[in-house]
């Protein structure tokens, strides 16, 4: 079976998947960060540059130039960027859900204004990698590439 047949599958899968940038220290440290608190094992991850993360992608972004390059929630078949991606990565993990609708209270434009400042400088900031991150064998189920 070829990787492009699988993806309906990942779609369908009864939670969510989190599209990240592999070379990126901050997305890799998110996803770390929501591996050690996704208790219940809802999230599956896949890097922009792996090629489930790249299929995946094209799926919600098949037009040239639209794909986002930093984190992509993708759940309930909808693909979700910038903040409101982080907000429903939230929303799943304690003790942090509490803080969500109180973050949902800030303008959304002002909360992805705030995360493209970020998201824009983040290599600069945080650094790059040479190569994707490579999970530990005990994480390796979790991660689609």
């Amino acid at each position: 079976m070829e990787l492009s047949d699988r993806i309906p599958v990942y779609e369908e899968f009864p939670g969510a998947i989190v599209l990240f940038d592999g070379v990126c220290n901050l997305c890799n440290g998110a996803v770390r960060f929501i591996i050690r608190r996704d208790r219940k094992r809802h999230f599956r991850y896949a890097s922009l540059q792996g090629e489930t993360g790249r299929l995946l992608l094209s799926r919600h972004y098949p037009g040239p130039g639209g794909a986002p390059d930093s984190i992509v929630l993708i759940e309930d078949g909808q693909a979700h960027v910038r903040s409101d991606a982080v907000l429903r990565i939230l929303r799943h993990l304690n003790p942090y859900r509490a803080f969500v609708p109180a973050l949902r209270l800030i303008p959304l434009p002002l909360r992805d204004f705030l995360y493209r400042l970020i998201a824009d400088n983040r290599h600069r900031l945080f650094g790059k990698r040479e190569q994707c991150m490579i999970p530990s064998p005990d994480m390796k189920t979790l991660f689609l590439d």
